[in-house]
C-alpha cells in the first residue's frame, strides 16, 4: 500500500472508531488517549512515507508532499519552526510569524524586525486580507534631503526607514492567531542566543558585502571572529538580538515602538547619522488594505494592493492570458511575450506610488482592464522588439532589492503569502549594537530628483520622498483559487524581479502545465524596460544547480532584437500547490505539494 493510500485508510479508520467507541462503548472511552495516540503516530508515519516517496520521486529536498499542512520559506530551519507551529494547532499567521521571526535571524541580509514587508492572508471561508507593514518615511524627511546624492540614500543611517515587520506581525496575530505570541517568538529567540550554522547563502551575501561588514561595529561583532568573516557552516550568534526578541516574547512588540528597544534603536540610528525618532516609531500604522481579485483562464487569484508589486503582475498575467493556448506555443516565441509584456508593465508601473499620497485611480484602473490589456498585446509581435520609448514609459525607475518570502497552508486551508525585506544585502549596513537588530535602507526604494542627460527618462515624481510615504515595491503576495478553493500560494524575493518570477513560475505551471517543482526550477528572464536589456539567468547556484537560458532561445531572441546579458542571480520563489480537494468531513484529504526555491536553498516542510 503507498503512503498515500495508507494515510486515508488510517485516517478513516480513526473517525470510524472513535464515532463507534461513543456510540456503544462509552466507558471505553477511558482508554481513548492511548488509542488517540496510535492512530496518530500511525498517520504522521504515513504522511512522511507519502513524502519521501514524493522526494525519491523527485529526488529533490527543495520539494515534498504533505497532507495537512506546509511551510516552503529561504531555509528549512525556518520551515520546520512554521510546520511545528502549524502540527500544534497552530494557524496559518500563527506559523508566518515563528517562520518571518526565524529567517531574521538566520538570514538577515535580506529580512528581519528591522524591516517590512507584505502579507495577503486568505481564510478557507473565502475572507482575504492584505497587511502592509511597508517601512515609511521618517517625519523629518523630504524629497530633496539627499540633495542629489543617492549613495546616502543607500547606506548609513539617513538611507533608514521606520520598520514595519513587527507590528504587521502582531496585528494579523491578534486577529487570526491561535497559538501565544510568546510560543511564536521563542523559536527565534533560541536560534540567536544558542548560535545557528551560517548557511550557504548567508555566507555568499557576507562575501558581497565583506568590506561594509567590517565598516560597521554591530556587523562585524556579529558576522566576523579574529578579524575574519564567519565561514558556511560556522556558528554565529546574537545575543543582543536574543535579548531584544526575549523582551518582544514576554512583553509584545510594546518596547520597540515605544519603549527600551525603541529609545535604544534611535540612539543607534541618530549615532549613524540617521533621523528617524522615536515618534515615527510612536506613530507606525500597519494598513490593512483590501487585496486585488483578477481571473487567468479559469482561474481565480488574489494579490497585494499597491504600493506592491501585485498591480503590474495582473498586467503581465492579463496580457499573456489573451494568447489563449500557452503550451502550444514554441518556447522562444512564449519568453518573447514574457518580455514584451514585462516591458509594457514596467513603463506603467513608473506612475504608481504609495495611494495615500498620489491620486493613482486611473493608472490602476487601466492596469486592471482587460480592455487595456487588449490595446497592449495589439502592439506586441512575435518576430521583433522595439526600443522602450515604444512601450509608453514617461518615467525612470529604481530597482528594488533583497528581501525574503514564505508560504504557508495549514489543516483548515488557510493561507499565507509573506514577503519581508530590509531592502539591499544587509540593509543599510548598520546593525543596531545596542538591541542586535539590522536596519533597513527602505529609503532607497524612493525615487529623488535628479539631473538626467536626454537619453534617460527622469526620475518618477509619483515615488517622490514625503514623511510617512511608503516606496513602491516589486513584492507581490500572491493566492490561487479555483472554484472559489485554494488552490495555490505564491510568492518570490528578489527586489524588482520579484513579481516577474512570480508571474514566470504561475504561468508555467498554470498556463504551461509544467509540475511544480519545474515550474519554479526553470530558467528565468527579466526586462524592466531601462536598461533595454534583457537579463537572463546563467549561474550556479549556492548548493551547485547550474541554471541558464537554453541557447535555442537565446539564439531566437536575439534574431528578434533583444539586447541580451546574463546574470547570475534571479528571483528566490516559493510555491504550494494543492493538488487535490480536501474535505475532511468527508474523509478525503488533499495533497499539498510544497517547493522552495534552490537557488537559495531552501527546503520546505510539512505534515
Amino acid at each position: 500500500m503507498t503512503g498515500n493510500k495508507l494515510y486515508v485508510s488510517s485516517f478513516m479508520c480513526f473517525v470510524f472508531l472513535k464515532k463507534l467507541m461513543y456510540t456503544f462503548v462509552a466507558d471505553a472511552m477511558l482508554f481513548w488517549p492511548t488509542i488517540e495516540i496510535f492512530f496518530l503516530s500511525l498517520l504522521l508515519l504515513t504522511s512522511s512515507l507519502d513524502a519521501a516517496s514524493n522526494d525519491s520521486q523527485n529526488n529533490r529536498d527543495e520539494v515534498i508532499v504533505a497532507r495537512r499542512g506546509a511551510v516552503a520559506t529561504d531555509d528549512g530551519r525556518c520551515s520546520r519552526i512554521g510546520m511545528n507551529v502549524l502540527r500544534e494547532g497552530g494557524h496559518a499567521v500563527d506559523a508566518a510569524v515563528a517562520a518571518a521571526l526565524c529567517l531574521g535571524v538566520v538570514g538577515p541580509g535580506s529580512s528581519g524586525i528591522g524591516g517590512g514587508g507584505f502579507m495577503l492572508i486568505r481564510e478557507s471561508s473565502g475572507e482575504a486580507e492584505f497587511y502592509d507593514m511597508r517601512e515609511t518615511a521618517p517625519l523629518l524627511a523630504s524629497k530633496d534631503m539627499y540633495g542629489g546624492n543617492a549613495t546616502l540614500k543607500n547606506k548609513g543611517g539617513l538611507s533608514i526607514a521606520v520598520p514595519g515587520e513587527l507590528a504587521g506581525l502582531d496585528k494579523a496575530w491578534k486577529k487570526y492567531g491561535k497559538l501565544p505570541w510568546k510560543r511564536l517568538v521563542k523559536p527565534a529567540e533560541r536560534l540567536a542566543r544558542l548560535g545557528f550554522k551560517v548557511s550557504p547563502y548567508l555566507h555568499f551575501l557576507m562575501e558581497k558585502t565583506k568590506s561594509e561588514i567590517f565598516e560597521d561595529i554591530g556587523l562585524r561583532d556579529t558576522f566576523t571572529s579574529n578579524g575574519s568573516l564567519l565561514q558556511k557552516d560556522d556558528i554565529c550568534y546574537n545575543k543582543k538580538l536574543a535579548k531584544t526578541l526575549q523582551t518582544i516574547a514576554e512583553q509584545g512588540i510594546q518596547p520597540f515602538y515605544n519603549g527600551s528597544i525603541g529609545f535604544n534603536l534611535v540612539k543607534d540610528i541618530r549615532k549613524a547619522g540617521g533621523i528617524l525618532t522615536i515618534k515615527d516609531l510612536r506613530n507606525y500604522k500597519v494598513k490593512v488594505r483590501k487585496p486585488i481579485y483578477a481571473n487567468f483562464q479559469g482561474l481565480q487569484y488574489v494579490t497585494s494592493s499597491l504600493p506592491s508589486g501585485g498591480p503590474p503582475l495582473i498586467l503581465v498575467l492579463n496580457i499573456l492570458a489573451l494568447y489563449g493556448n500557452l503550451s502550444g506555443v514554441p518556447d522562444s516565441v512564449f519568453v518573447h511575450r514574457e518580455i514584451e509584456a514585462l516591458k509594457h508593465a514596467f513603463a506603467v508601473r513608473t506612475n504608481l506610488g504609495d495611494p495615500d499620497f498620489v491620486n493613482v485611480t486611473e493608472v490602476l484602473s487601466h492596469m486592471l482592464s482587460i480592455n487595456f490589456a487588449k490595446e497592449l498585446k495589439q502592439t506586441i509581435y512575435d518576430n521583433r522588439t522595439f526600443p522602450p520609448k515604444h512601450y509608453g514609459g514617461k518615467w525612470n525607475q529604481l530597482p528594488d532589492h533583497g528581501t525574503s518570502h514564505l508560504s504557508i497552508v495549514d489543516r483548515e486551508r488557510n493561507a499565507v503569502s509573506m514577503t519581508t525585506t530590509v531592502n539591499y544585502f544587509f540593509g543599510s549596513r548598520v546593525l543596531s549594537a545596542s538591541t542586535g537588530i539590522v536596519l533597513n535602507n527602505e529609503m532607497d526604494d524612493f525615487s529623488i530628483p535628479a539631473n538626467v542627460s536626454k537619453d534617460v527618462p527622469p526620475p518618477a515624481p509619483a515615488n517622490f520622498i514625503s514623511p510617512g510615504k511608503r516606496a513602491l515595491s516589486s513584492m507581490s503576495p500572491t493566492i490561487v483559487l479555483k472554484d472559489k478553493q485554494l488552490k495555490a500560494v505564491i510568492g518570490a524575493s528578489g527586489g524588482s524581479r520579484i513579481f516577474p518570477g512570480t508571474a514566470q513560475v504561475f504561468l508555467n505551471h498554470f498556463g504551461r502545465g509544467m509540475d511544480p517543482l519545474s515550474s519554479v526550477f526553470a530558467p528565468r528572464i527579466y526586462d524592466q524596460l531601462i536598461p533595454n536589456k534583457v537579463y537572463y539567468e546563467n549561474w550556479t547556484t549556492v548548493i551547485g544547480d547550474h541554471i541558464e537560458l537554453p541557447a535555442t532561445i537565446r539564439k531566437d531572441l536575439r534574431k528578434k532584437g533583444h539586447i541580451l546579458e546574463s546574470i547570475a542571480s534571479g528571483a528566490i520563489c516559493q510555491f504550494i500547490v494543492l493538488e487535490t480537494e480536501t474535505s475532511i468531513k468527508n474523509g478525503t484529504l488533499g495533497k499539498l505539494v510544497a517547493v522552495s526555491d534552490p537557488r537559495k536553498g531552501g527546503i520546505p516542510s510539512g505534515f
